[in-house]
């Protein structure tokens, strides 16, 4: 059987003016019967459009913050470094995949992204904006449960998991803070914030909060998240 070939939003490191790649991303996809492949950072719309028409799926990764201009608003001096550059590619490669209905994973940033390109926001900061008793921000290694979360019965992750709470690992300090119109809650952490998303009216468009290129040596959850996004993307 064929492989389908996932392309992976490239990490940018601004001080080396490189563009990189957690190994995690690619082993946990090449384990699950994919062929990835790491996109350029470009925003050129044509150059995007046939890689959208080429390939069988796209995953977006963690990253730097997200622009807080994206959602509409001012930058807080809690924020972090952003990536303009990642911020533009992925608004336009994001309206791409979305009209053409093609499989999209979205892992931390890829989330929040995702949320604010759709017409949600987010927290700049949790610790100043959102303080909890959930740790959103563990120290390494990251291959282990930090915090519960809880999964919502009606959503496609809980069939998937077969559990109504999974542990999953916890390296964030932005989150949503109101979910955008066309996406629906999959996964809840214990104060109330979404961390697990899906668009109902696409094909497969998911998204978590949390790092299961981290933890899918050790966790058969994790490996059934990157199971089901290239059996889609197949």
């Amino acid at each position: 059987m064929q492989k389908p070939v996932i392309g992976v939003t490239p990490l940018f490191d601004r001080a080396r003016d490189s563009y990189w790649m957690l190994p995690g991303y690619f082993q946990a996809l090449e384990q699950a019967g994919a062929a990835p492949v790491m996109l350029p950072l470009t925003d050129d719309e044509a150059a995007l459009s046939h890689i959208v028409d080429t390939l069988d799926g796209f995953l977006i990764a963690g990253g730097q913050d997200v622009s807080p201009s994206v959602y509409g608003e001012e930058q807080k001096p809690t924020c972090a470094e952003t990536c303009p550059e990642r911020d533009a590619m992925e608004g336009v490669l994001l309206r791409l995949l979305w009209d053409a209905d093609k499989p999209v994973f979205g892992i931390c940033r890829g989330l929040q992204i995702l949320n604010a390109h759709l017409g949600g926001t987010l927290y700049q900061d949790l610790i100043t904006e959102h303080p909890s008793d959930t740790n959103h921000r563990m120290a390494a290694p990251y291959d282990r449960a930090e915090h519960l979360v809880s999964l919502i019965k009606d959503a496609p992750l809980y069939p998937l998991l077969g559990a109504e709470e999974i542990g999953v690992n916890s390296c964030h300090h932005q989150a949503i803070k109101t979910l955008a119109p066309c996406l629906q809650p999959m996964a809840i952490a214990p104060d109330g914030l979404a961390e697990a998303v899906y668009a109902p009216d696409k094909r497969f468009v998911w998204a978590v909060q949390w790092h299961p290129e981290f933890f899918f040596k050790k966790d058969e959850n994790s490996r059934k998240l990157f199971a089901a996004f290239v059996n889609a993307a197949r």
